[in-house]
C-alpha cells in the first residue's frame, strides 16, 4: 500500500476518534438512522439515488431513496425529545464524480437544542481547529455576513445589486447563463470569484444568507433586508459545512417543499415524494440549530490535497 494511502486511512480513523470524543465531552449523543427512506430530498440543487423494494407490499412504499443527509430522521428524534444528537455516516448524491465530488461520502450532522446558528457556528470552528491540530496545523478563524463578504470581495451588495450587475461581475468566467436565476448567479460568484481567493489557513463563517436561500432555516428581518438564519463554514477555498437555526413551522416548511417541487418540474428533474413523517413531527421539534459537515472535505484540508479522491478509501471509479 502506498504510504500516502495508508496515511489517509489512519488520519480518517484519528478524525473519527476525535469527533466522538468531542461530542462525548459535550454530552451529545451519537445515533444511527436509516439510509433508505420512503421520501426524498426536494431540493432542486440535489438529485437522489432511488431503488425499489422487492419484498412484501405491507412493508411500505416500494420506491425508496438513498438519503442525501440524515437531517429528516434526526429531526424526528428531536421531536420525540431526544435532545442534543449527532450522526456520522454515509450519504449519497446523484451527480458529479471526480476531483471535487463523489456520489457517496461521509457526513457529520449534529443538532444542539436551545441555541441559535451563531452559537453553533462557534462550535463548528472549535471542531475544525481541533481537527487541524491532528496534523500540526493552526488555522485562523473569522466571522462575517454574506452581505459584507460580497462587499469586501467584489464591491457588490448581494441584496441590492441588479441581476445585470451580478452577471457583469462574472463577465470573465465562461458560464452558460440560460435559465439561471438570481440565486444561481450569486452562487456562481461565490464559487468562481470568492471562494478561490480564501487563504488556506482561514476557517471562515458566513452568516445571514438571502431569504431566498433559506432551505430549512428560519428567516428574520435584519436592518433593511430579510435574511435566512443560516451559515456556511469555509476552510481555505472549500465549503465545509452548512448550518441553520432550524425551522419548526410545519405550514411554512410544507410550502417550501411544494415550491421546490415546482422548480424541479420546471427543470425536468425527477419527481420526489415529500417527507410527510418529517412534516408531522416538525411542530414538536424544539428550538435548535443544526449543521452538516463534509468529512472528506475536512480530510482534504488536513491532507493538504486538492483532489477529493485522496481522502476516499475507494473513489467512485474504483468502488
Amino acid at each position: 500500500m502506498p504510504p500516502e494511502r495508508l496515511k489517509a486511512l489512519r488520519l480518517r480513523a484519528e478524525l473519527y476518534a476525535l469527533i466522538r470524543t468531542f461530542f462525548s465531552q459535550r454530552g451529545v449523543l451519537e445515533v444511527e438512522t436509516p439510509m433508505l427512506s420512503a421520501a426524498g430530498n426536494t431540493d432542486p440543487n440535489i438529485d437522489s439515488f432511488t431503488t425499489a423494494f422487492n419484498g412484501h407490499v405491507d412493508a411500505g412504499a416500494r420506491q425508496r431513496w438513498l438519503r442525501t443527509s440524515p437531517e429528516f430522521p434526526l429531526k424526528r428524534l428531536l421531536a420525540e425529545g431526544l435532545g442534543d444528537c449527532y450522526e456520522l455516516g454515509r450519504v449519497f448524491r446523484n451527480g458529479e464524480a471526480g476531483r471535487t465530488h463523489n456520489p457517496e461520502f461521509t457526513m457529520l450532522e449534529w443538532y444542539r437544542v436551545g441555541i441559535d446558528q451563531r452559537k453553533l457556528a462557534g462550535e463548528v470552528l472549535e471542531l475544525v481547529v481541533a481537527a487541524m491540530h491532528l496534523v500540526g496545523r493552526e488555522v485562523r478563524t473569522r466571522t462575517t455576513t454574506y452581505r459584507d463578504w460580497f462587499r469586501d470581495s467584489l464591491a457588490l451588495d448581494p441584496f441590492l445589486a441588479s441581476d445585470a450587475e451580478l452577471q457583469q461581475a462574472l463577465a470573465n468566467v465562461r458560464i452558460d447563463g440560460a435559465g439561471l436565476l438570481r440565486d444561481d448567479w450569486l452562487d456562481l460568484l461565490v464559487t468562481h470569484r470568492m471562494q478561490p481567493h480564501l487563504p488556506s489557513d482561514l476557517a471562515l463563517i458566513v452568516h445571514d444568507f438571502p431569504a431566498s436561500q433559506c432551505a430549512l432555516a428560519r428567516v428574520v428581518r435584519c436592518d433593511d433586508v430579510v435574511v435566512a438564519e443560516r451559515f456556511e463554514c469555509y476552510l481555505g477555498g472549500r465549503e465545509l459545512a452548512n448550518g441553520y437555526h432550524e425551522l419548526n413551522d410545519t405550514v411554512e416548511q410544507r410550502s417550501r417543499f411544494e415550491a421546490d417541487l415546482v422548480k424541479r418540474s420546471a427543470r425536468g428533474q425527477n419527481e420526489v415524494t415529500i417527507d410527510q413523517r418529517l412534516l408531522a413531527a416538525l411542530s414538536m421539534v424544539p428550538d435548535c440549530a443544526g449543521v452538516a459537515l463534509g468529512i472528506e472535505r475536512l480530510l482534504q484540508s488536513m491532507l493538504a490535497t486538492d483532489d477529493l479522491r485522496d481522502a476516499l478509501t475507494f473513489a467512485f471509479d474504483a468502488a
